[in-house]
């Protein structure tokens, strides 16, 4: 069988349709991780994916990742819930790409909504594929030599994730289990072999061959730039959606948009390798 493969945009995202993500065949599943090399984000629509199912289609991507901060579902730790009424999702409100506080960042991605507010609560993602490629080349050429670090702190701040001394000394711990690490600005796919432009406001907290102010300035620039409308769609959640996307060449924001309205997405998180750059041959 051959999917049904609908292109949002060229830049980004598919949506893949007659596929019962419960029963996906070793055929299937190639033609889905392909499709994903191709568009670096892909929905489904009307899944219903228990905890562990949904964990062992992740798995068919790699191992998975157990999150340092967020709560898990009940005897499936591989399953985060993200939960509106149970915890503060402002800090989703950002661009960002996963866990790049770590010395592998994450793979991907698989996102399934369990439920979705009246209105509201839609995520945006970004290909930094399509960024890089729509810098002028000189800036291409000087990002290619520099660095930059990514700090959990930047997204985990004490005061909104630290309410009372127990929570204060989890968090410090992950701290200290989570130290600054530093990337390159410009990654190359790890299968494809794209140049990505991997710095986001989530992490990124500075560019290190830079001082400060030059820092600073460019990575604001950059920010800006890796985000703009034409690199990035935007998906209106439907309950039973699955997302998956490669947190290798994208970023996301989820939208605080929904007030006190209910809003509980599960999420399985791929493991993946350091971030590198090749020139290419």
């Amino acid at each position: 069988m051959t999917l049904n493969i609908e292109i949002i945009k060229s830049s980004i995202g598919a949506i893949i349709h007659d596929v019962d993500l419960n029963t996906v065949d070793e055929n299937t599943t190639q033609q889905i991780q392909q499709a994903l090399l191709d568009h670096h984000v892909i929905f489904f629509r009307n899944q219903q994916l228990a905890p562990q199912a949904q964990a062992e289609l992740a798995r068919g991507f790699g191992s998975l990742h157990i999150h340092p901060i967020f709560p898990t579902v009940e005897n499936v730790p591989e399953i985060i819930v993200l939960d509106s009424w149970k915890q503060d999702l402002r800090d989703n409100e950002l661009w960002h790409t996963d866990v790049t506080f770590s010395k592998n960042p994450p793979l991907g991605c698989v996102l399934q909504a369990i439920k979705i507010p009246p209105v509201g609560g839609d995520t945006l993602w970004s290909s930094g594929v399509a960024a890089f490629a729509g810098l002028d080349q000189s800036l291409q050429q000087k990002l290619k030599g520099l660095t930059a670090t990514h700090d959990i702190r930047q997204s985990f701040p004490i005061e909104r994730f630290a309410h009372n001394d127990v929570e204060r000394k989890k968090l410090e711990e992950t701290f200290k289990r989570n130290p600054p690490v530093v990337h390159p600005v410009v990654r190359t796919h790890p299968v494809t072999g794209q140049p990505i432009l991997f710095v986001s406001e989530g992490f990124t907290m500075r560019i290190n061959e830079l001082d400060e102010v030059e820092s600073a300035e460019l990575l604001q620039y950059l920010f800006a730039h890796a985000t703009h409308e034409q690199f990035h769609l935007r998906w209106q959640w439907q309950e039973g959606d699955v997302a998956i996307w490669d947190n290798r060449c994208t970023q996301h924001k989820a939208l605080f948009d929904y007030g006190d309205a209910h809003r509980i997405m599960h999420r399985a998180t791929i493991n993946g390798d350091a971030p590198f750059y090749q020139a290419a041959s």
